[in-house]
């Protein structure tokens, strides 16, 4: 008789891991309200009136920087950047997509992925890559990315070029990875 019991009960059970399981699944799909402001950065980077905030990632990789001859400056040269690779996540810290180039590419989990112009840069403090305010062009693919129309580069850590790294004729055509982080804000129409 007590096997008979236990078959509801442990259905029971089942059922409600299930549901909770499903869930939780759906609360990470779920972005909150993004509570980001964008008062406090210079005026050359704020996006324009008439824009929300879409979709807030934090990417961590390294900055390709290599050793090439100064444009227009014979015989000198200087540590010039050659692409970005990092990784994108939520504020939950889960994997939400990738940012690579060049071109510079932001591309989501679902596929989506676009390019952008940029439109401005500002200081953002020593030692930090610069705040920058790109121009999304049309995303590909449908998804997360589709409609961005702007995308922020904000809350920087590190990836300017090596100091400590000597740039010479001598290691001409050598590349250096400098590690960077750095929050990218997407925006889109109202």
């Amino acid at each position: 008789m007590s096997t008979i019991r236990s078959v509801p009960r442990f259905t029971a059970i089942a059922t409600a891991t299930v549901a909770a399981t499903l869930l939780a699944a759906c609360g990470s799909m779920y972005q909150q309200a993004s509570t980001f402001s964008q008062a406090s950065l210079p005026a050359p980077i704020q996006v324009p009136a008439g824009h929300k905030v879409a979709w807030e990632t934090v990417g961590s990789g390294n900055i390709t920087y290599e050793c090439k001859d100064k444009a227009g400056m014979p015989g000198q040269t200087e540590w010039v950047f050659a692409g970005p690779e990092a990784v994108l996540k939520n504020r939950a810290g889960q994997q939400v997509g990738r940012y690579y180039g060049p071109p510079a590419t932001w591309e989501a989990n679902d596929g989506s992925k676009l390019t952008a112009t940029q439109i401005a840069v500002a200081p953002s403090g020593p030692g930090n890559l610069p705040y920058q305010l790109v121009k999304a062009n049309p995303a590909t693919g449908s998804g997360d990315l589709v409609g961005v129309s702007y995308i922020q580069r904000v809350a920087l850590r590190g990836g300017i070029a090596p100091a400590d790294k000597p740039c010479t004729a001598a290691t001409k055509g050598q590349k250096t990875m400098v590690k960077y982080q750095a929050d990218y804000i997407f925006w889109k129409p109202l």
